[in-house]
């Protein structure tokens, strides 16, 4: 029976990675039915490991309360207060300014930094650090997310090879050799782990990026076209625009928004503006994306709390105290158009009732055919016509279902809360230090970050809760089941005494090949660090046994357990990046199985001379 029980789990393994890679059914429905046939086998066959202990489903449900898992999800939260606040775009352009115009230029220089930074400080707080500044970065230079952040998965686990302290891998590797007899040093790995990573960065950095496929969501495909809206703002006393003087005919100091028109006393004013001064009364009719739209709003330069009901649906701040009461973290921004037949067809913006209806605030107009530069008050709304508004999240959900409005859901945004930022960047500061200077575990600073994010307002729990990743979620806890069965029934063990039985008689040099590449495989069905704990005391044992050096046998499983490249389960870090880069699980197949080939002919071409066996 209990070969039976081996051999099932080895099937369900293997009926897993195909369904992952064939992409014929969701990642959460693939995740859900492997989780659910390993419970059914040791449910209805319980299985008595070599303890006498029973494998209950407590152990196999043991993945949902992974740490792993908790860190992975609390990041994702504080990654999300980062993006609610805008506190990584400062930092964003300051690389993208030292990029220069190449689109390419910020994004390596992001890669080579990280995978530099990750010898000497664990490779997951580092992929932590640069995601966001590398979603910013990516955004402005128009480059699809699931281009780069594979890449910055994979140069870190490069990076970490290098020293002891690179990765968690190498560390606990280091401690079974040592209680084996065997000290590492901390720059013992770093002269073959530095040819590794150079071979495997040129894969990295030169092709990688080029074979992934562009995996954008529908907010992001629509943010690069820059669909323009035209909206209205009057200056109150206070507001930020005022005393902008006009240089080289335009109003540089608006942002992201265009001026289209002046309106003073009355008057219209066409550009070029020559010397003009804003002033407190002046109406500006500007054009811009949504996104510059939010900017303003979350600044103050847009009102969404006026008064006057005219003013509000036309977008303009006429309250005295509206620059100085930005939206709060629930106040959203989303796209609706007017149907055919609609109500508000053929009325202006502000006699259409929309915020005596809806309680929301309009802030633009998009019409798909040109629009003449003029105030929203005379801008009639035609069929087709898409408005951009605003208000808190329970009254822009209470939009669904109209008929003369149709609300574009997947448009909604938050507003950032730019006057946050630093709160958040802080919070984000002291993750990274706590976890990288070994203050406390990563997933209690992970977990502790997340809180400190909704408590100070940074994001709301609506926020908080899309940046759940379920793929992410179902995806550990499905893998460590199937690893627990795997180890439970001895199926990791008799692949480990399988490689070295077939090996058994061969030279040194054949025999440390063969072993890096059962372990780079392995590493990428169970956690790489059960792995290098497997194989740690095999490889010193082997290496005994022939009079051979242990070090290079011990350098082999601490970076063919590293090779963690071809499955998303096969590091942290490759989970981190899976939500940003919107990836599957063929991604990186596709991407990471050539790389693991790679780096394995490479340690077989050079381990020999280099250890000199």
């Amino acid at each position: 029976m209990g070969d039976f029980h081996l051999y099932a789990t080895y099937a369900i393994i293997a009926a897993t990675v195909i369904a992952y890679a064939s992409e014929r059914w969701s990642m959460e429905g693939v995740s859900l039915a492997a989780l659910s046939a390993v419970l059914v086998l040791f449910g209805l066959l319980p299985y008595r490991q070599a303890d006498g202990a029973l494998l209950s489903a407590d152990a196999l449900l043991s993945g949902f309360s992974n740490p792993a898992l908790a860190t992975v999800i609390a990041l994702l939260i504080v990654g999300q207060g980062l993006f609610a606040t805008d506190a990584m775009e400062r930092p964003a352009r300051l690389i993208g300014r030292m990029g220069g115009k190449s689109p390419w230029r910020p994004v390596l220089l992001i890669l080579i930094a990280s995978g530099s930074i990750s010898a000497f400080l664990n490779n997951t707080p580092v992929v932590v650090i640069f995601i966001p500044i590398l979603v910013v970065v990516a955004a402005q230079r128009g480059i699809s997310p699931g281009r780069v952040f594979i890449p910055l998965s994979f140069i870190t686990i490069l990076g970490g090879m290098t020293t002891l302290i690179g990765s968690s891998t190498n560390l606990i590797a280091a401690g079974v050799a040592r209680k084996m007899g065997y000290e590492m040093g901390f720059f013992d790995l770093t002269g073959m782990g530095v040819m590794l990573a150079l071979v495997g960065a040129v894969w990295v950095l030169a092709v990688v990026p080029r074979i992934l496929s562009e995996r954008d969501t529908v907010m992001e495909a629509e943010r690069r076209t820059g669909a323009q809206f035209i909206g209205e703002i009057t200056l109150t006393p206070g507001h930020p625009f005022v005393g902008i003087a006009a240089k080289s005919g335009m109003f540089s100091g608006l942002g992201e928004l265009t001026p289209r028109l002046l309106h003073r006393r009355d008057v219209p004013i066409l550009p070029p503006f020559e010397d003009l001064v804003l002033s407190v009364g002046d109406t500006l009719v500007v054009t811009g994306t949504r996104r510059a739209f939010s900017r303003a709003l979350a600044s103050g330069s847009a009102s969404h709390d006026a008064d006057e009901p005219a003013a509000a649906e036309a977008g303009a701040g006429t309250s005295p105290t509206a620059a100085e009461l930005p939206p709060g973290p629930d106040y959203h921004l989303v796209e609706a158009v007017i149907a055919p037949g609609s109500r508000y067809a053929g009325r202006t913006i502000q006699l259409s009732g929309l915020r005596a209806q809806f309680g929301v605030s309009v802030f633009g107009v998009q019409r798909k055919s040109r629009m003449a530069r003029s105030a929203l008050s005379e801008i009639r709304l035609e069929p087709g016509d898409t408005l951009l508004i605003g208000g808190p999240l329970a009254i822009i959900e209470g939009l669904r279902g109209n008929h003369d409005l149709l609300l574009l859901e997947h448009s909604a945004e938050a507003v950032p809360q730019s006057r946050k930022a630093r709160i958040a960047a802080g919070i984000f500061i002291a993750i990274v230090l706590a976890s990288a200077f070994s203050i406390m575990p990563i997933v209690v600073a992970a977990i502790a970050g997340a809180a400190a994010m909704l408590a100070t307002g940074c994001l709301s729990i609506h926020q908080a809760t899309r940046a759940f990743d379920r793929q992410i979620f179902l995806l550990i806890g499905s893998s460590v089941a199937l690893a627990t069965a795997m180890e439970s029934t001895g199926g990791a063990a008799l692949i480990a005494e399988g490689a070295v039985g077939a090996m058994a008689g061969a030279p040194p040099a054949m025999t440390l090949s063969a072993l890096f590449l059962v372990i780079a495989i392995l590493t990428n069905i169970l956690s790489n660090n059960a792995t290098a704990v497997l194989f740690v005391p095999i490889a010193i044992g082997m290496a005994r046994g022939m009079g051979a050096p242990v070090e290079p046998f011990v350098a082999a499983v601490i970076f063919a357990a590293n090779c963690s490249f071809a499955t998303p389960i096969g590091y942290q870090t490759n989970l981190l990046v899976m939500g940003p880069g919107h990836y599957r699980f063929s991604d990186f197949l596709k991407a990471g199985t050539p790389l693991v080939i790679i780096i394995w002919l490479t340690f077989s071409l050079l381990a020999p001379w280099y250890y000199g066996i």
